[in-house]
């Protein structure tokens, strides 16, 4: 899950009464409903989010490109909501009342979007317009919630107890893992194993983390008497973009005179004050690295889109319970909660016995080589998930498969179009679909068939971008044949396909998973129908009255069978065929990529939130925040332009991804090589409350403040 910035400096400047305290610690008894708060927030967001992609896919019938790219459009609003709601919190309404009435923008949101999961309520446009506002409601809520609430939390220790201030944040983020794990694990099993509306329950996937918004806005109001709400005091993130703006106003007015100035921020010190100034070049010097790391996120936000559409078309099954693909999203949270103490106690200390240098930069650059890694073996899995799928064909083509019912071997061969290279067995799975040219919309086409020692031709009519199958079968004049629609698209949910063909004298009716199946005499072919993923071993079949018991078996994660009914022994039997593969890759198989992906987290997320706080000034912390946000925001338009735009196959994909990131990482090594620590609180010591900009030798010490050996200067 992402790290968030936790402003623990800001807003204590007045004193009002010490709140009551937990226990008699030094602990406010408020944090406790910042906590809850924090953790249903948390629920609610992780929740929705997770069930998203599939909503999108099964619930409005987008494609996966379409689907993928709204996720990210979605994602990238709640990272760049946060600078608007920091604004309005900064220098209007203060952190407390921008909390409530954000919550309640986006408790709205939540009910907009479960209402828009109701079937009965309007058409498929009602149910897009509906989606799309409650999303853009949820954006604008949890974005501008975020730079709020771990910064009011605080606020409501008192400046002596810092270290109680500490392990508040560290509870903090605890509360936004476990909401997270619980979510991801719950909501899934609401949308799959709750049957609603002859479906899916979105509503109640939806609706779910909707209640949990409402319980988060009552507990945080609940505890206002107990709060310590400092007055707004003024944006310094609007301070800064005025001052940068002052600067290049001056700068641009001057060009004619040849005037110039050590740096270019310094045209604004005729208005802003020489501590400002300094401290924005500090600040501007961390943005300058921040401008490569989008590409980390933009991989690391496609857990919950391209990896869980990954999933559905692998194999779910452990054995006593069946996974659902939206579940392995937790696997993240989970691993986040298990790798920061085994990283903090365990992997940077025995680096450091290998004296290896670990600086904060060698370690962001090592979480982008481990997140790269994580989608070279994404890559991998793709390719062995695609060996299962049947290519569908693209304009101008079509697809045939021979299904042989017919008494012995056949050799059929479509001239000018396509010939099956070896005899086809009667009974035997088809040896799989060959491509035809029809070089237009349809073509009318002749196959020829052998079948022992007799030809027969048969016309046939193909339309292109179809998939078929051509039934032989004996009668009294030869082979027969009879060209029928295939469905041999993976079911995105796991579900099976299944068909009847009759050899049977009489008709014969079937009921499997709700689904009645009619097939009519003399080879009569049933359209396929998706059936939930499971044993089938004793399917009633009537005929002529007469119910007869059928095994069909295991029908598996996302195959397409084809059962051919005839007599035999004992009754009625299936012989079963299967047209497309089952899901033979174990989801299982996931599993690499999310520990790789969850360890450059860990090495990069953390690292980089430490990073920048120690390299500004605390009075830049929400600036830097904002920066930070803005590059979660930016790594999902990059996903939303490729998935929308590129085109690819999804294993180029995930390689392209793997790709651009390695070349990310060895640029951002390069700038970070050129980068000299500084050490921030040397500024208080140039700058004395009373005395600002007075005595040269502090302009003096401000020009060595990035050089000077005296800060522990290290390279990356």
């Amino acid at each position: 899950m992402n790290y968030f910035t936790l402003e623990s400096d800001e807003g204590a400047s007045s004193k009002p009464k010490r709140s009551p305290t937990l226990c008699g610690t030094n602990y406010p008894l408020s944090i406790a409903f910042i906590v809850v708060n924090e953790f249903c927030e948390r629920f609610s967001y992780y929740g929705m989010k997770a069930v998203l992609t599939l909503y999108f896919i099964r619930y409005l019938d987008w494609d996966k490109d379409l689907s993928t790219a709204v996720y990210h459009a979605f994602s990238s609003l709640c990272y760049f909501t946060p600078v608007l709601g920091a604004l309005i919190a900064d220098s209007w309404l203060g952190k407390f009342k921008t909390i409530i009435y954000l919550s309640i923008v986006y408790v709205i949101g939540h009910v907009v979007k479960s209402v828009g999961a109701i079937p009965d309520v309007g058409d498929s446009t009602t149910h897009i317009v509906l989606s799309i506002v409650g999303l853009v409601l949820i954006a604008f809520g949890t974005g501008g919630i975020k730079p709020c609430v771990a910064a009011f939390g605080g606020d409501q220790f008192e400046e002596e107890h810092t270290e109680e201030r500490r392990k508040f944040f560290s509870i903090f983020y605890m509360s936004i893992n476990a909401g997270s794990v619980l979510s991801t694990v719950i909501t899934p099993i609401l949308r799959g194993d709750v049957q609603c509306f002859g479906g899916d329950c979105y509503a109640l996937a939806f609706g779910v983390p909707a209640i949990l918004m409402i319980i988060a806005t009552v507990v945080f109001i609940a505890g206002s008497g107990l709060y310590k709400k400092a007055p707004p005091e003024g944006n310094i993130l609007l301070e800064v973009c005025k001052c940068i703006g002052c600067a290049v106003k001056n700068r641009w007015r001057n060009r004619k005179y040849g005037s110039k100035r050590a740096h270019w921020l310094d045209w604004a010190e005729d208005q802003y004050s020489k501590r400002l100034i300094q401290e924005i070049k500090m600040v501007l010097r961390v943005l300058v690295l921040y401008i490569p790391l989008p590409m980390f996120w933009a991989l690391f936000d496609q857990q919950g889109s391209r990896w869980t559409l990954q999933a559905t078309r692998m194999n779910m099954d452990f054995g006593g319970f069946i996974l659902k693909p939206d579940q392995m999203q937790m696997l993240n949270a989970l691993l986040i909660l298990i790798f920061v103490p085994i990283f903090d106690m365990g992997v940077y200390p025995l680096v450091g016995l290998c004296r290896i240098k670990l600086t904060p930069l060698r370690k962001m650059a090592t979480g982008m080589i481990f997140a790269a890694l994580a989608f070279g073996a994404a890559t991998v899995v793709e390719v062995e998930v695609m060996r299962t799928v049947v290519e569908p064909p693209l304009a101008g083509q079509s697809l045939l498969q021979v299904l042989n019912l017919a008494e012995g071997d056949v050799q059929v061969t479509v001239p000018g179009a396509v010939s099956f290279p070896d005899p086809i067995s009667s009974y035997t799975d088809p040896q799989g679909y060959q491509r035809l040219e029809l070089n237009g919309v349809n073509r009318s086409l002749t196959a020829d068939i052998v079948n022992n020692g007799v030809n027969t031709s048969c016309p046939l009519v193909f339309t292109e971008e179809t998939a078929y199958s051509l039934v032989l079968h004996s009668g009294p004049a030869g082979v027969q044949c009879n060209l029928v629609e295939d469905h041999i698209t993976k079911s995105e949910n796991g579900e099976a396909y299944l068909r009847f063909i009759n050899a049977y004298q009489t008709d014969l009716n079937l009921t499997v998973d709700g689904k009645d199946f009619h097939a009519v005499a003399g080879y009569g072919v049933t359209p396929h129908e998706a059936v939930e993923r499971g044993g089938y071993s004793g399917v009633k079949c009537m005929a002529d009255g007469v119910e007869h018991p059928v095994d069909l078996g295991l029908l598996d994660f996302g195959a397409s069978y084809t059962f051919i009914l005839k007599m035999g022994s004992d009754g009625i039997v299936a012989h079963r065929m299967e047209d497309v593969q089952a899901n033979n890759v174990h989801i299982a198989w996931q599993i690499p990529q999310y520990v790789l992906i969850t360890a450059g987290e860990v090495m990069f997320s953390i690292t980089g939130l430490e990073f920048s706080y120690s390299q500004a000034p605390a009075s830049m912390k929400s600036v830097l925040q904002a920066g930070w946000l803005l590059t979660v925001a930016f790594g999902n338009v990059i996903v939303l332009i490729v998935a929308e735009g590129a085109g690819l196959e999804q294993w180029m994909e995930f390689l392209l991804f793997a790709c651009l990131l390695v070349a990310v990482s060895v640029i951002f090594s390069i700038m970070a090589r050129f980068y000299t620590y500084v050490n921030p609180d040397q500024l208080d010591k140039m700058f004395l409350e009373g005395d600002d900009d007075k005595d040269s030798l502090k302009n003096h010490q401000m020009e060595k403040l990035n050089l000077d050996t005296d800060c522990k200067t290290t390279k990356m």
